[in-house]
């Protein structure tokens, strides 16, 4: 089972898939046919007949999981190489303002580690790892909190529109002097 946003299957899914085939395996050795194994664990004819295949030729051990389909790319010694090059910012490596974006994440690790990843596995190896999205905690030097306070208080609610119409309104957005 792979899906289309380059999972795959779960340690825990992999232990369940295990087990199902362990289980065929023990019905295979009863002389059980292969759709009524099918039936009984829910899962394809053609899949119990791949299994008995395997089961036949190399015994249960062929049925064993072998692990996931892929390794990441970056072990968690790398990973903590990363972090440090994250650490010393998007200017340090070339960039002009401090942002750290997804595909420039991708750009560092293609330069300094060789590997290549898709936005998107960038974005699942940070998550992975306990990252996640962030706005700048600070606010900008030249702000004049006053000024704010006083455009907020003063300004805005001659700029903003009333909720409410003082007077009835018409349901037409298209006509609406037929009040």
């Amino acid at each position: 089972m792979r899906y289309a946003q380059g999972g795959g299957l779960t340690g825990e899914r992999r232990v369940f898939r295990e087990r199902l085939r362990m289980e065929a395996a023990e019905r295979f050795a009863q002389g059980d046919e292969n759709s009524v194994i099918a039936h009984d664990l829910r899962v394809s004819v053609r899949s119990v007949q791949r299994w008995r295949r395997a089961w036949s030729q190399n015994g249960p051990r062929a049925l064993a999981s072998k692990g996931p389909a892929s390794l990441p790319l970056l072990s968690d010694e790398l990973f903590a190489v990363l972090e440090r090059e994250l650490a010393k910012g998007p200017v340090a490596h070339g960039w002009p303002d401090q942002t750290w974006t997804l595909s420039r994440i991708k750009t560092l690790i293609g330069r300094r580690f060789h590997k290549s990843y898709t936005v998107q596995g960038v974005a699942a190896l940070l998550k992975r790892h306990g990252w996640s999205c962030q706005v700048p905690a600070r606010r900008a030097l030249e702000r004049d909190e006053a000024a704010v306070a006083g455009w907020v208080k003063e300004t805005w609610p001659s700029v903003e529109e009333p909720w409410r119409r003082s007077t009835p309104g018409s349901s037409s957005r298209t006509k609406p002097d037929s009040r």
